[in-house]
């Protein structure tokens, strides 16, 4: 027999068997355990229909398992939403117009579409002097008389001549002194935005140039000293000036917080008729020179 042949061989004398076949295995482990065995075994089928839906889900939620994509994701859109509430906090503050009836709004909607239809007339008429102008026999005469009227016109608005026409009358009795400059400036602006042609507070014609102050116990039209009650004379739409001073948080309302009390009456005719000096500027001269 060659020296390769390993196999074993009865012992004669019934003693343990010490080939080196016989030895190697004896020195080798009986069970190696493999790597399948240690891996966790997977719920069978069986198992996972036992599962309620509850722990199904909740199996599949938890734990969470986020990619680095998913978090930058997650927060942009958690920036865009911050962005979008603070916008729909800042276009919802409360505004004057917020508590208003139904019929404050209308009446404020209907003042609006005066204003547009008396910008419309304006446009109509200046058309209207133009078409004369072209269609004029006598362009100069028809000129000169344009001039004339455009020269009372401003000299309505520049308060050098007296005016009459319907109108308001404003009076704010003041009894504890609470009334200020700023709140008769709103009123003038209130009034002029709504349409007023000409405008008189207490025997002082009130013109694009005038200023208020506030003077001691009164108040400063242009530098001359006013007091209560005040006194406005407007010459104007009584529609269009009245409900512009009652609107909700208007003048009107601004002053009876103060404790003042406001009257506002309609006329058919309204004087206006303190002047203002003409006053040649100083330094602006028509383009046309």
């Amino acid at each position: 027999m060659s020296e390769r042949d390993e196999t074993p061989r009865p012992n004669p004398g019934g003693g343990r068997d010490d080939t080196p076949t016989t030895r190697l295995r004896r020195e080798l482990p009986q069970e190696v355990p493999s790597a399948a065995a240690e891996e966790p075994r997977e719920a069978m089928p069986e198992e996972q229909n036992k599962l309620t839906g509850r722990q199904r889900l909740a199996q599949g939620l938890w734990p969470p398992r986020f990619t680095r994509a998913q978090l930058i994701v997650a927060l942009l859109l958690f920036g865009l939403g911050f962005g979008l509430a603070i916008q729909v906090a800042s276009n919802n503050d409360d505004s004057a117009l917020r508590g208003a009836r139904q019929e404050d709004l209308v009446r404020i909607l209907d003042e609006l579409d005066d204003r547009t239809q008396r910008l419309e007339e304006e446009k109509r008429g200046l058309e209207d002097q133009r078409t004369e102008l072209e269609n004029s026999s006598d362009q100069a005469e028809e000129a000169l008389k344009q001039t004339v009227e455009k020269e009372r016109q401003l000299g309505i608005l520049a308060g050098t001549v007296a005016a009459q026409g319907p109108g308001i009358t404003l009076t704010i009795n003041d009894t504890k002194g609470s009334v200020q400059a700023d709140m008769l400036l709103d009123a003038i602006q209130e009034l002029r935005a709504a349409g007023a042609e000409a405008i008189q507070v207490n025997g002082v014609r009130v013109v694009a140039s005038t200023f208020l102050t506030d003077s001691g116990d009164g108040v400063s039209v242009d530098g001359n000293k006013i007091t209560q009650p005040f006194r406005f004379k407007v010459i104007g739409n009584p529609q269009d000036l009245e409900p512009a001073l009652n609107i909700p948080g208007g003048v009107v309302q601004t002053l009876e917080k103060e404790q003042a009390t406001v009257t506002v009456q309609r006329a058919d005719k309204i004087v206006v008729d303190a002047l203002r000096a003409a006053k040649r500027p100083d330094y602006a001269r028509s383009s046309s020179q």
